[in-house]
């Protein structure tokens, strides 16, 4: 993940490649990293005093750059004159990943709202009431959508006599999310065939991350 390297170019002390190429397959088709993170992000709030599930989430996208393997899946996006999809994720205010889609990148976000509205209920258990969003999820068709799911959208503007990079209240958060996983070479491009893998390989990256700020709670645990 970290390195982006092939599987061929496993280590030669690892197992064959193919081995644990279908043992990740198997974990990714079954949840396994998904779980993962959602059972660290537990630990992680209730060792900060929190309840262990969120009251508030932020909502957002990042566009990725296609690769020859990926560009069937991809559309072309205009702006920056390439095929690229986009990877929408809702976390809550520490930054961490209750709710991971992705689309082609001419998708409009607010019809991604619903999803990411009904992933984020139902891992949380219908505690989120607030979605802080950017003005692209504007309109009524994004709040009926989160409504549906008990979420208020709450739209956060960049000051209008500001210039240059702003630090956005409430939604810098997301960001630092993107720029962590912006660590892991495998995930600077969207290098896969499929949808699954590429939203695997987010969690995968997500239970690495909080798993090493867990690591010594649980130690200290035993």
């Amino acid at each position: 993940m970290r390195s982006g390297a092939q599987w061929e170019l496993m280590p030669h002390d690892f197992p064959p490649w193919r081995v644990i190429y279908e043992q990740t397959r198997r974990w990714i088709e079954n949840h396994c990293f998904e779980n993962i993170v959602h059972g660290l992000r537990e630990i992680l709030r209730l060792h900060r005093d929190k309840p262990a599930q969120p009251s508030r989430a932020v909502l957002d996208s990042r566009v990725m750059q296609s690769t020859p393997e990926s560009g069937h899946r991809a559309k072309y996006n205009g702006h920056k004159r390439r095929k690229s999809t986009k990877v929408y994720i809702g976390v809550h205010t520490l930054g961490q990943l209750p709710a991971l889609s992705s689309t082609p990148v001419n998708e409009d976000d607010r019809k991604q709202v619903a999803a990411l509205a009904e992933a984020i209920q139902a891992v949380t258990g219908q505690r989120v009431e607030i979605a802080f969003v950017d003005p692209g999820y504007t309109g009524s068709e994004a709040e009926a959508a989160a409504q549906e799911q008990g979420i208020h959208l709450e739209v956060v503007k960049k000051p209008g006599a500001s210039k240059g990079f702003v630090l956005l209240p409430k939604r810098w958060s997301v960001e630092r999310s993107f720029a962590w996983t912006s660590r892991f070479r495998r995930l600077a491009r969207d290098y896969e065939r499929l949808t699954q893998t590429l939203e695997g390989y987010h969690w995968l990256a997500f239970s690495i991350l909080m798993l090493a700020k867990a690591a010594p709670l649980l130690c200290m645990a035993t």
